[in-house]
């Protein structure tokens, strides 16, 4: 099967990224003062999630030395729901792989599914919070606050989330996903995340943002106070942040890998433009994907394959990889049950792809339009079809890296990169 010559792409976006990231950590902390009624000696628990978030090794361990240098004691607890197949050595060892450990963060790193009630909110939820958490003396929170993959709203995925679901464990995970089933995520989250705030823990949380290059570029030091509000503000910020891929539609995307560090979806929904119900192209602000081509796993995921069923088809390899202990408990906890779906799949890169060029309504193989991405975090350098060059010239924020080069397989039947840059 012939298919149109691949273009290498870059999309100029602007580069935000922050120069100094300790710096600006301690600037934004010092003029929060959100531990300024504490006293010397003061435990401080420091909730950090599992995504994959741009140097957060170097941001938490900034935070952790600006509560030091208050003379206060601070402590590190993962504040994740299922994540880690909801358990407490799982959790502490995500947090391992980005650098987040006793040794290199200089403090404890404290990881525990115990959880104490906090009581009901109006709409009737039991909330929990971390044991070690409520056993401190103040609880600072470092999240990214970005679009969620499953719905929208004016606060999706941030500090608001990760006092829910986060400082919930898998305890509160498990009971607000089902609340959120009949009230609506974004609803839950402000319910349960208020319900928080009144346990008086709360010191603030320390905001990241990222850019369309998946490089942190702003730290904002959020109190209790106003949370709700300035996440609102933060959110439609990051959202005029995002990175798309930049044609109006394609017959096949192809990705290189999905996971957990990439996306609480696996795949950020609305890149690939599904949702966690496998529903094709819900999202009118993305580009509309015919078929979803997945290739591999992160090995970032630890074998989380939740939201592979969003794809179409996928490789035997990918299968192979997948822990279904972990996959199934996301999935489920989340109720989300088509994510953990297992799509069609093949031995070679070169029967998925030429298995999906006979699903888009088109005799000719060389009219199949392509996109290839390493993840959908990683957007400013891709790969598209030939066929697309009338759009890609027509936009000025796109530049062509290299004259058009042919689809290419190895011995084994598997995708050669067109760029080591996309597919490094």
């Amino acid at each position: 099967m012939e298919f149109s010559r691949l273009v290498r792409v870059r999309q100029r976006f602007p580069d935000r990224s922050i120069k100094d990231i300790p710096a600006e950590v301690q600037r934004q902390l010092a003029g929060a003062a959100f531990g300024a009624h504490l006293k010397p000696g003061s435990k401080i628990a420091i909730g950090v999630g599992s995504r994959g978030i741009a140097s957060i090794g170097t941001i938490v361990g900034a935070a952790v030395d600006y509560w030091k240098s208050l003379g206060m004691r601070p402590f590190i607890f993962p504040a994740m729901g299922t994540h880690g197949a909801a358990t407490a050595e799982g959790q502490a060892a995500v947090l391992a792989k980005y650098g987040i450990h006793d040794a290199s963060m200089g403090c404890p790193i404290v990881s525990s599914l115990e959880v104490v009630s906090l009581g009901v909110t109006p709409e009737g939820i039991q909330t929990f919070m971390d044991r070690q958490a409520w056993e401190s003396d103040g609880v600072m929170l470092v999240g990214r606050v970005k679009w969620h993959t499953d719905f929208i709203g004016k606060i999706e995925s941030g500090l608001f989330k990760m006092m829910a679901i986060g400082l919930g464990k898998f305890a509160g995970a498990e009971r607000y996903h089902t609340h959120a089933y009949r009230i609506g995520l974004e609803a839950m989250v402000r319910s349960v995340g208020r319900q928080v705030l009144k346990s008086g823990k709360i010191l603030g949380g320390l905001a990241v943002l990222e850019d369309a290059n998946h490089n942190a570029a702003q730290l904002t030091a959020v109190p209790a106070t106003d949370m709700e509000r300035r996440e609102e503000e933060l959110l439609a910020l990051a959202k005029s942040w995002m990175g798309r891929i930049p044609v109006e539609a394609l017959d096949v995307l192809i990705v290189d890998e999905m996971g957990k560090d990439v996306s609480g979806a696996g795949m950020d929904t609305k890149v690939i433009n599904r949702n966690a119900l496998a529903n094709y192209n819900p999202w009118p602000n993305a580009p509309i994907v015919e078929r979803l081509f997945v290739r591999d796993l992160s090995p970032l995921t630890y074998g989380n394959a939740v939201g592979v069923g969003m794809a179409d088809v996928v490789t035997d390899r990918l299968v192979e990889k997948i822990d279904w202990q972990p996959t199934l408990i996301n999935a489920l906890t989340a109720a989300t049950l088509a994510a953990a779906r297992t799509p069609i799949h093949f031995p070679t890169d070169r029967q998925c792809l030429e298995t999906l060029a006979r699903a888009v309504g088109k005799f000719d193989s060389r009219e199949v339009t392509i996109g290839w991405i390493r993840n959908t975090l990683e957007l400013r350098e891709l790969a598209l079809s030939e066929n697309l060059l009338p759009e890609i010239e027509a936009n000025p924020t796109l530049e062509v890296l290299g004259p058009p080069r042919e689809i290419e397989f190895d011995a084994e039947g598997n995708l050669l990169p067109v760029t080591e840059a996309v597919h490094a």
